[in-house]
Order: C-alpha cells, then structure tokens, then sequence
C-alpha cells in the first residue's frame, strides 16, 4: 500500500537561528522551537539583524496537516534533501514539520523538493507569510 507523502510546503519568514545554550540559561522570549537535552537548551528563533552564524530557512508542512499515525511524512522532505547532501534541522508538532535548511541552500532545496513531487509555495522575502502569522496574534518578542 503506498501513503500520500507529497505535500504542500510553505516557506516561512523570516530566517532563523539555532542556538545551544547551557541548561541554566534563560532563552529569551523569542524562541519558536525550545528542546532541553542532556547537553543543554537547543533554541531556534528568528534570526536578528546582529546575529551572527548560519541562519536557516524554514519550510513548514502546516497546509499537509497529519497524524501521528501517518508514517513517511518527514521522510519524504528529508529523504530528498538528504540525497542533495543538504543539511536540515527538524522541529515536529503533532500534525506538521518545520524543516530547516541553511539560507544559502534554499533554492537548492526548493528545487529538489519540487522533483520530489512536493508543492513548494516560495516567494521573495516581503511577499512570505511570518512563520507565526497563523499561529500568534503578533511575533514572539524579541
């Protein structure tokens, strides 16, 4: 039995950061993705003008909404990628996958997701959608 895992994938604004921080640090407010490991505080956030590091495009699989129990759903994203030799970073909600991507990596990684048979809604940046725009009335603060 195959399972539709083709999805339609939205890129998210604005860029992001991913951070290790020791357990006793404070993450801030701004985070959009908060792990806590054995070897710390893992936090991804919206990349600030003073950042300074990789920063990371997201693709968001929110408009391909799934269960649990439907499996291959990440793998089909980051099999693909994979496969480019593209670095990725996954965060996972209940029903959907943020997929990151390093920023100098995205249009690589829009086309090889399209050949995958994914529908990749892109954009320039003022025409992108903010990752929280769907999910907060406003922005994390920052």
């Amino acid at each position: 039995m195959s399972l539709p895992t083709t999805q339609h994938l939205r890129v998210v604004s604005p860029a992001f950061v991913v951070e290790q921080l020791p357990h006793a640090a404070s993450p801030g407010d701004d985070w959009v993705v908060l792990v806590r490991g054995p070897e710390g505080l893992t936090v991804v956030r919206a990349a600030r003008p003073v950042d300074s590091g990789e920063r990371w495009v997201g693709f968001y699989s929110g408009a391909t909404a799934h269960g649990l129990d439907v499996p291959g759903m990440l793998a089909a994203i980051v099999k693909p990628l994979a496969e480019a030799a593209i670095s990725v970073f996954v965060a996972s909600t209940s029903h959907a996958d943020l997929v990151l991507v390093p920023e100098q990596e995205e249009q690589q990684a829009v086309i090889v997701l399209k050949e995958a048979g994914h529908q990749v809604e892109s954009g320039d940046d003022e025409t992108r959608e903010p990752f929280w725009s769907q999910h907060w009335s406003e922005p994390p603060q920052s």
